[in-house]
């Protein structure tokens, strides 16, 4: 699991087992210090355009660290949904439920129940404030 990190993140809420995090916006090298420090950080990526804006120093610093950098598109916004629950959107609806049952039974809006099922992208989720990719 990745943890979406900023020049404005809070590090004290990542945890200390993370070990994929994701820029994604250009950071500052004593953010990237502070993260090495508390966790043990195998791969970092990030959008074509941060790598653009990144710095020379940052990027230095997690070579040393023998850190992997990877360039990745990940567009739009994270859904706000628990997965929990799209695990039961998604379960209700392969076993030839209608939208309107799964609004009753889950609570959900209909629109929102067939967003999920056809064409959410499901890999980036927010859990509270944190977006987290999956």
């Amino acid at each position: 699991m990745k943890f979406s990190v900023n020049s404005s993140s809070n590090i004290s809420s990542i945890p200390a087992d993370a070990g994929e995090i994701h820029f994604s916006r250009p950071v500052k090298k004593s953010i990237v210090e502070k993260l090495l420090k508390k966790c043990r950080i195998k791969k970092v990526s990030f959008s074509s355009s941060t790598a653009k804006r990144i710095s020379s120093k940052v990027k230095k610093l997690l070579q040393e660290k023998k850190v992997e950098l990877i360039e990745e598109k990940n567009s739009g916004r994270p859904l706000s949904t628990d997965p929990k629950k799209i695990s039961e959107i998604v379960e209700l609806h392969r076993d030839f439920r209608p939208y309107r049952e799964i609004e009753k039974t889950l609570g959900i809006p209909k629109s929102t129940a067939h967003y999920l099922i056809k064409y959410a992208d499901r890999n980036k989720v927010k859990q509270g404030k944190q977006v987290v990719y999956l």
